[in-house]
């Protein structure tokens, strides 16, 4: 079963997010509270744990919002999933898969350590369909709504 792992949200841009226990999707914004919420199509970042790992292998020592993502994941292949699939994350929130990886303008601390980074290539962005609280443990579907 696909889960999320940890929700993380951050005041300013272009610093890690810190984790908390919950957050609220808000319809064409993103998470409420969050510095990159806002409308258009990267409201909300997802990168999976199994990303994580990879870096961890190549000795860092990074976790659930280092990489900058609002949603951590388990279970689900998130750069296989084409843009437009739409996901259920817990009980009412629904977003539309808007964007596969993003570009770097310039390399953040985790590229300055390893010479490479995941979430240019593994992270994904999705627009809120419908809002809704998520917490971590939440599953994530494939849906058709």
């Amino acid at each position: 079963m696909a889960e999320i792992i940890a929700v993380s949200v951050s005041d300013t841009r272009g610093v890690p997010k810190r984790n908390v226990s919950s957050a609220e999707l808000r319809e064409d914004f993103g998470i409420v509270g969050d510095a990159h919420a806002a409308p258009g199509a990267r409201q909300v970042s997802l990168l999976a744990e199994e990303s994580i790992e990879k870096m961890r292998a190549r000795g860092l020592d990074v976790g659930p919002g280092d990489f900058a993502e609002n949603i951590t994941t388990r279970g689900i292949e998130l750069p296989s999933l084409p843009v437009g699939t739409v996901l259920r994350l817990g009980g009412e929130a629904v977003v539309r898969v808007s964007q596969i990886g993003k570009e770097c303008r310039r390399h953040c601390a985790i590229y300055q350590q390893a010479g490479d980074c995941v979430m240019p290539t593994e992270g994904i962005f999705v627009v809120v369909q419908k809002g809704g609280p998520i917490v971590p443990g939440d599953s994530i579907e494939v849906t058709d709504e």
